[in-house]
């Protein structure tokens, strides 16, 4: 497989013309975070990258993990990465120095696990979802809580992970049946959960879970759900590990990909003892407000897998392109001499600068919405947050998706066999589009809570913003390739506006036809919102050229930000037609017809 290199010249374009570095760097507590800080930290985090990361992901691809006598061994040398992982500080780049973090922005934070992710995604879901455990203990853990578990949740030398749902229930979390029961200030919890992800591993000294349980006498449905943190060792008054708590794994999932990440089967309270059993666990919050809790960490997760699609499709893009770089065939040239083939790489390329952009610049408004000093910015923030998120994990893995299947299509008959390396990507990066939400899921999670429940506000305030940039264009309009992004991101803008107000419209009278358009509107959002970064990053690039600065790079990113308008941006007419017409034949369908 080819080595992976952290794509450190874009990262850096993204983070300061497009996603606002400097504007996030200067917001209180972020005072440090200089430009050679910043790119200190992200030349090292690709050192660790390439060098340790990137090698051991066919290793685990080939090896898988092991459960023996309830124990799960990872493949070779993961433990040890993660030993050098957590040692170089690397999982509390976000976090309060408090609990002995770096303080870094969010932003920031996401750049870096960009480059875990594409070196090597099964390993980087376990530090992805401690640090989701972080911030929902941040944000809804009592003050004892925080004193046990944060500073070593922070540093890494502990993990979290995320129990929701069960084999009974799947997405529909109302039919969760694991219950606790109240044992003096604790709680028991009896039950089984399924899909954990890292559930079980020999990385970390301990695990804390973060488990949904039905609540002692609480109402029925999710409303009766409550949130309690589970360690697999009891943690004494020293901080020293106690005993086992009543939990183990009971199997390991036989998965399509990521074979090094564990996936479990959970279960809770199967001991007897005088208590009638169970696992301890401490109670997060107030009952029957569980889910809304989890909502904290499940936003941080779906940020990160959208991350996650980011940097998955980076690796397969350079894989891709190295091989057409060696490959000969059809009259003693490389085949990335084909015309065909410069398309396919086109695209991968363009397609993975877009997501990486939409991505940083919902970091940048996450990092606005906590620390801006005004509340009224604080509160349009978090408004285009909570807009962007379900975007940034649909598109971002569904981009993946595509971009590591058209890796396997520029590689031929090669792309096929598994040594070759490019099926892996393809194989670890779909199931991205299914948990923490199925992308069907939060297509609806947009239109029904995002779009409708304010009438189009934060959506129309975002295409506000977006049509601010025809004007600087304008000024511009003789350069051919500004003035095709000019024209293509005009009429996107114009389509999305046209779907948003028929979604406000219609969904009061019509849910189920909004439904049926959700994930169109969703990829048209995500596809105006791209091309509007995308013709930021070719004016910015255009700048810099005119001023002198002579760049393979910026002259790369006109190229890939004129394919973008002319071959992805241009369908946005085509969606906002699907998403305002295309319900009718959906919903003339039977379950039996479709």
């Amino acid at each position: 497989m080819t080595a992976y290199r952290a794509p450190l010249d874009d990262m850096r374009f993204v983070l300061r013309e497009l996603a606002g570095l400097d504007a996030v760097a200067a917001l209180p507590g972020h005072e440090d975070a200089t430009p050679d800080l910043i790119d200190a930290i992200l030349a090292e985090a690709g050192k660790l990258a390439t060098d340790v990361l990137a090698p051991l992901n066919p290793v685990g691809d080939r090896q898988g993990c092991v459960l023996e006598n309830g124990v799960v061994r990872t493949p070779d040398g993961f433990s040890q990465a993660y030993g050098q992982f957590i040692e170089g500080g690397w999982n509390g780049v976000p976090f309060d120095p408090e609990y002995g973090g770096m303080g870094l922005p969010m932003l920031v934070a996401g750049a870096t696990f960009e480059i875990w992710q594409g070196a090597n995604m099964a390993f980087s879901i376990c530090p992805t979802l401690t640090q989701a455990a972080v911030e929902l203990l941040s944000t809804h853990g009592s003050d004892d809580l925080r004193a046990v578990y944060m500073e070593k949740l922070v540093s890494g030398e502990w993990a979290g992970t995320m129990n929701l749902t069960e084999p009974q229930a799947g997405s529909d979390l109302s039919k969760i049946r694991t219950r606790a029961i109240k044992v003096g200030e604790n709680y028991r919890l009896t039950g089984q959960k399924i899909f954990i992800t890292h559930g079980e591993q020999d990385f970390t000294g301990n695990i804390i879970h973060m488990v949904l349980a039905r609540s002692p006498g609480g109402p029925v449905g999710v409303k009766g759900l409550s949130l309690y943190v589970v360690p697999k060792f009891l943690v004494k008054e020293d901080g020293s590990l106690g005993d086992r708590n009543d939990l183990r794994c009971l199997s390991l999932e036989h998965k399509m990909g990521l074979h090094a990440s564990p996936t479990c089967v959970m279960s809770f309270g199967e001991a007897e003892s005088e208590n009638g059993g169970g696992a301890v666990g401490y109670l997060v919050g107030e009952e029957n407000r569980g889910l809304e809790y989890m909502f904290t960490m499940m936003n941080n997760a779906r940020l990160a897998i959208g991350i996650e699609g980011v940097g998955v499709a980076e690796h397969a893009f350079q894989h891709a392109r190295a091989y057409a770089a060696e490959r000969v065939q059809g009259g003693g040239a490389t085949i990335d001499s084909h015309a065909d083939v410069r398309r396919m790489l086109l695209s991968m390329r363009a397609q993975t600068e877009a997501i990486r952009a939409l991505a940083y610049y919902a970091g940048a408004a996450l990092d606005m919405a906590r620390r801006h000093p005004d509340a009224d910015t604080r509160a349009a923030k978090q408004a285009l947050v909570d807009l962007l998120i379900p975007v940034v994990k649909a598109w971002g893995t569904d981009t993946a998706i595509e971009v590591a299947n058209t890796g396997m299509q520029v590689l031929g008959g090669a792309g096929y066999i598994e040594e070759s390396g490019a099926p892996q990507f393809f194989r670890d990066v779909r199931v991205a589009a299914i948990y923490e939400g199925t992308n069907g899921i939060q297509a609806l999670d947009l239109v029904g809570r995002k779009v409708t429940r304010d009438h189009g506000a934060a959506a129309d305030a975002l295409i506000a913003d977006m049509r601010a940039l025809d004007g600087e264009l304008a000024e511009h309009s003789g350069v051919d390739d500004l003035g095709v992004l000019r024209d293509a991101l005009k009429t996107a803008l114009d389509a999305l506006q046209e779907a948003t107000r028929w979604i406000v419209e219609t969904y009061p009278e019509n849910t189920d036809a909004v439904a049926a358009g959700a994930v169109p509107y969703l990829r048209l959002m995500a596809t105006a919102t791209g091309g509007w970064l995308m013709a930021r990053s070719a004016l910015a690039a255009h700048k810099r050229l005119k001023s002198g600065e002579d760049s393979g790079f910026l002259r790369d990113k006109m190229i890939s930000s004129r394919f973008f308008a002319d071959q992805i941006l241009i369908q946005a007419p085509g969606l906002a037609t699907t998403v305002t017409r295309g319900w009718e034949s959906v919903l003339r369908s039977g379950a039996g017809d479709a």
